[in-house]
């Protein structure tokens, strides 16, 4: 019986073959390790409007988030001059 013997061209390609084996070994074990990809983020307001009050010169409005059963209660914050200078928000959890 004759043992196989690789030709030139077989010995020359034998390490490519083998690298390229390596490779692709490293690329499937890095693609397992990976979690899934995340393209795109959800960005999309969830909060609903609830409902709006005004006494005097202050005005509130109101917000669900449905998910989470969070609301959320917004006042405008006056200063000097009738002047809006902010928003101040508190965050309650319902029940």
């Amino acid at each position: 019986m004759h043992a196989f013997r690789p030709g030139p061209l077989a010995a020359r390609w034998a390490p490519m073959a083998l690298l390229a084996l390596l490779a692709l070994l490293g690329l499937a074990a890095t693609a397992l390790m990976s979690g899934p990809a995340r393209s795109q983020i959800n960005a999309s307001p969830s909060w609903v409007p609830i409902g709006v009050s005004t006494s005097g010169t202050s005005s509130t409005v109101w917000f669900h988030e449905p998910s989470s059963r969070q609301a959320v209660a917004c006042r405008a914050i006056e200063s000097q001059g009738n002047a809006l200078s902010g928003v101040q928000c508190v965050v309650g959890k319902l029940p």
